[in-house]
This record gives structure tokens, C-alpha cells and sequence, in this order.
């Protein structure tokens, strides 16, 4: 790989703490080695994460605000082990999941105006100027409501602005999901059978898997992607994340995949570097 001249700037846009480590974390950790400076903004405290012993909201002993107050600390910590460049954090509300009635709040990160947010989320794009700006896709990969705002958000501020070379969003394929199943219950993990969907969601990650055009290594920095998942330790102490050794880490980890989305650069595809064209 040859080295960086000009320092890049890639920016990652993300709903919640621990966002960034399990969707993002190879590349923030490849490329933030390699010279490139990396910039995560997280939109929401996450105050609607578990609290002590994964009680949920609404249930005895969740304090959102201390729920808030403990997440951030672990995103710094885990922004600190993949040598993120700065870390910018929007404050607003966490909406909960997309069946729970804390949505329909005002304060909610989904209902607040988007003149509003995107305002704020474009004044941070001409304050670190990247090139490069990676976020969801428009169904926010599960339809929660903060991954679905963040993609609007995003995709309005990169028009906005007009400073981005390339905005991606993240993917991955079903037969990754079906493989990371089977390891999990060949390691003994009790692993309820997928969702099914219905015909119109089945033909939406048709679509999306269709779309994918860039699939990064990071495979040299898998355990650095662990090793900042496990900083969100009141999240995903007993998650599946953690459950899969250092190896099998690794090898179903090794790569991230995104859908590239504008392109200003003129470089082909399928690209293996989000910097194609840029160096």
C-alpha cells in the first residue's frame, strides 16, 4: 500500500454507540493505520440501550440518563482502540426500536425536523471537510427508526454540502448472516431461526444485495474490531459479537461490504478500497 500524501478524511455517520465498532469498525481501524484521518458522529446518546444486567427501558432499574452516560464512555474508549481522529456526538434522543411506543416522542431522534439536524450534521461536514462518508442504507439495514434518520440525515447533508468524492452505505450479504448462525450453533449457542419476511422485504435485500459494490480486507484488523466491540461491554457482554474465538472472528469478520452510492471520482466497480480514485 503506498502511504497517504495528502491526508483523506473519512467520515462515518452512525444511530447509536456501538454502531461504529460493529458495521465500520475494520475500515475506521485499516484506514486510520494507513494515514487517513477518520471522523465518527454519532447521533443518538443511546439512551434506550440496556442498563444493569440488561434490564430494557421501561423496566425497574433503567435510568436512560445513566444508560446515556455509560455508553458514551465506552464510545470513546472503543473510538480510542480503532484510532478514530475525532469523535463528534449530535445528542439527541434515542428513539427506541421501531415496535416500541418511545418513537412517537417529540424529542425522538426520528421526529426531530431535518432542516434541523441536517443543519448541525452539515456545519460538522465543513468543519472536517471528507472525502469519503459512509452511513446506512435507506431501510437502515433493520428499520429502526435512528439507522432510517441517519441515512436521511446523511444523504441530505452530503447533497448539501457537496464535499463528499463518495458516500457508501453499509451492507452484508444473507448468506453471511446464515454462516455466522451456523458457527454460533456448532460453538453451542442456542440461535432462533431468522425472521421471515414477507415477499416486499425479501425483494428489498434482494435489491440491496444487488447493489453492493465495494468489499473492503480488514482482515488484519478483525481483532481490532473485536477489541472495540468489547469496549461496549453493558451492551454486548452476552451478545453474539462476543461469543465467536479470536479465529472465528477473524474469518467471518475479515471483510466489510458497502454499497457505494455517489461517486465523484470515476473509479470502477466492484472497488476493494473505499479510497479508489482518491489515491
Amino acid at each position: 500500500m503506498q502511504p497517504v500524501t495528502q491526508q483523506l478524511t473519512l467520515l462515518a455517520v452512525h444511530a447509536h454507540p456501538d454502531d461504529e465498532s460493529s458495521s465500520t469498525g475494520g475500515v475506521l481501524a485499516r484506514y486510520a493505520r494507513e494515514g487517513v484521518r477518520t471522523v465518527v458522529v454519532t447521533c443518538t446518546n443511546g439512551e434506550f440501550g440496556d442498563g444493569p444486567d440488561h434490564v430494557k427501558p421501561g423496566e425497574a432499574g433503567h435510568d436512560p440518563a445513566e444508560v446515556a452516560r455509560v455508553r458514551s464512555g465506552e464510545l470513546e474508549a472503543a473510538c480510542a482502540i480503532l484510532g478514530v481522529g475525532a469523535l463528534e456526538r449530535l445528542g439527541y434522543h434515542d428513539s427506541g426500536m421501531a415496535d416500541w411506543p418511545y418513537r412517537e416522542r417529540p424529542e425522538a431522534f426520528c421526529n426531530v425536523p431535518l432542516v434541523e439536524s441536517v443543519g448541525r450534521l452539515a456545519a460538522l461536514f465543513e468543519r472536517h471537510r471528507p472525502d469519503i462518508v459512509i452511513t446506512y442504507n435507506d431501510d437502515g439495514g433493520y428499520d429502526h427508526p435512528d439507522h432510517v434518520q441517519a441515512h436521511r440525515v446523511t444523504t441530505a447533508a452530503v447533497e448539501a454540502t457537496g464535499l463528499a468524492a463518495k458516500l457508501y452505505f453499509t451492507a452484508r450479504r444473507r448468506e453471511d448472516w446464515a454462516r455466522m448462525r451456523e458457527r454460533l450453533r456448532a460453538l453451542g449457542a442456542d440461535i432462533p431461526e431468522p425472521p421471515a419476511f414477507d415477499e416486499a422485504r425479501l425483494a428489498r435485500i434482494r435489491r440491496a444485495e444487488e447493489r453492493i459494490s465495494t468489499e473492503v480486507d480488514v482482515s488484519a484488523y478483525a481483532l481490532v474490531k473485536r477489541a472495540a466491540l468489547a469496549a461496549h461491554v453493558s451492551q454486548l457482554d452476552e451478545s453474539w459479537w462476543t461469543r465467536f474465538p479470536a479465529d472465528t472472528f477473524e474469518e467471518l469478520f475479515g471483510r466489510e461490504m458497502f454499497i457505494r452510492h455517489l461517486d465523484h471520482t470515476g473509479a470502477l466497480v466492484p472497488e476493494d478500497d473505499l479510497l479508489a480514485g482518491l489515491r
